[in-house]
């Protein structure tokens, strides 16, 4: 079995040079909804080094809320959002010699597109004008318009509790996240095998990430699951 492990980085949180070399794929942040050109083209520099796959990671201008407050915008500000930080992130990387691989909406805006029809189907129509596949929950609605565009890469969270429809469960309620080691890899087995996930997160503004990290990768070890990036 194997499994790619990601973290969503770049967004000023000071952990990216410890964590970089434990995943194999990193979701940069691009600038919006935390972080700037500074932490982003670090970031990218950190990821050529340990030879880690990248993404974009856009998400709502909404740094008071680290982009995890729902907001309504049309289809053509959500278009207009994707392409610019996408593409500028593209730029930076470029300039670091790494290709951007795929791009993941952050927070607010990756949680609508799981069943808001508006949000979704412009993030895969700028998916398809960027010929890049995106990175979301199985099961949701984003999945469906991006299977029939540029493609789909399922992704699953170690950190996170989910709903019965496959939704996370939000932040703002209890219980929410996964303290435990053990249960994150029990979980983790769970996404892999009945929700066909590509991708495992353990998102990178956690004070505990480290040391959840360095546990998962060594129960995955133990276990035999390879951990390696998913393209």
């Amino acid at each position: 079995m194997i499994i790619d492990l990601n973290s969503d980085l770049g967004e000023g949180c000071g952990s990216d040079a410890d964590l970089m070399p434990l995943v194999t794929s990193a979701n940069i942040c691009c600038g919006f909804h935390a972080g700037d050109s500074s932490t982003a083209h670090a970031a990218l520099k950190l990821a050529a080094q340990h030879g880690v796959k990248v993404g974009a990671h856009p998400g709502y201008a909404d740094r008071a809320n680290f982009g995890r407050l729902e907001l309504s915008l049309g289809k053509d500000a959500i278009l207009e959002l994707c392409l610019y930080q996408v593409g500028a992130l593209a730029g930076l990387a470029r300039s670091v010699g790494i290709p951007l691989r795929y791009f993941k909406p952050h927070g607010a805006l990756y949680n609508q597109a799981f069943h808001d029809d508006a949000v979704a189907r412009p993030i895969a129509k700028a998916a398809g004008i960027l010929q890049m596949p995106v990175m979301g929950l199985p099961g949701s609605r984003l999945e469906v318009f991006c299977q029939a565009g540029a493609g789909f890469i399922a992704e699953g969270f170690a950190d996170r509790r989910y709903r019965p429809d496959g939704t996370l469960v939000p932040r703002t309620e209890p219980d929410a996240f996964v303290h435990d080691v053990e249960e994150a890899v029990t979980q983790a087995d769970w996404l892999l095998r009945d929700r066909g996930i590509r991708s495992l997160c353990v998102h990178g503004d956690n004070p505990q990430t480290l040391t959840f990290v360095r546990g998962l990768r060594d129960a995955f070890t133990r276990r035999g699951i390879s951990i390696q990036a998913f393209a």
